[in-house]
């Protein structure tokens, strides 16, 4: 039905062969995104523990940093020091209940990622960082909530 295609695509550049530039599997793919989401959130998780230090934080971010030296190939991640923010401590709880989401969100991703690649080790690690995020999250609703000065309803505004 169709005539057969009989000359080279246009879209192969002259002279150029496939071994001209490296190839990588979708195993080594995926390790490199794995990587990048576990250090994207090992940096979220080192700027928490700059807001409000906690031995469960310093140990999340030990086992991460742990995670992608491994798929790094052994090389340690490069990991910045966060100072200190100076502010409010209604501030603070605004910029961590945002790394926290953050920080879930990012858990989320290299969970995908992990599971994908059937990397046991960084999808309990990952699931384990959504939960606690999560909760984190949760936690500092209800306080808030709990703390909140309920609004007058209208029979109250209208006794007075």
């Amino acid at each position: 039905m169709y005539e057969p295609i009989r000359t080279k695509s246009v879209h192969t550049m002259a002279g150029t062969h496939e071994s001209d530039f490296p190839h990588r599997s979708r195993e080594e793919e995926l390790d490199i995104q794995l990587a990048g989401h576990l250090a994207a959130l090992l940096a979220v998780t080192d700027e928490l523990r700059a807001l409000a230090p906690s031995d469960r934080l310093d140990e999340s971010a030990e086992r991460l940093a742990a995670q992608v030296g491994r798929l790094r190939g052994g090389s340690p991640p490069v990991r910045a020091t966060v100072p200190v923010p100076s502010g409010s401590a209604a501030e603070t709880q605004v910029l961590a209940q945002a790394l926290r989401r953050r920080a879930h969100a990012l858990a989320g991703r290299a969970l995908v990622v992990a599971a994908s690649r059937a990397d046991t080790a960084a999808a309990i690690l990952s699931a384990e960082q959504m939960d606690a995020h999560a909760e984190a999250v949760a936690d500092a609703h209800a306080e808030a909530a709990a703390t909140a000065v309920p609004a007058p309803g209208p029979r109250q505004l209208a006794a007075r």
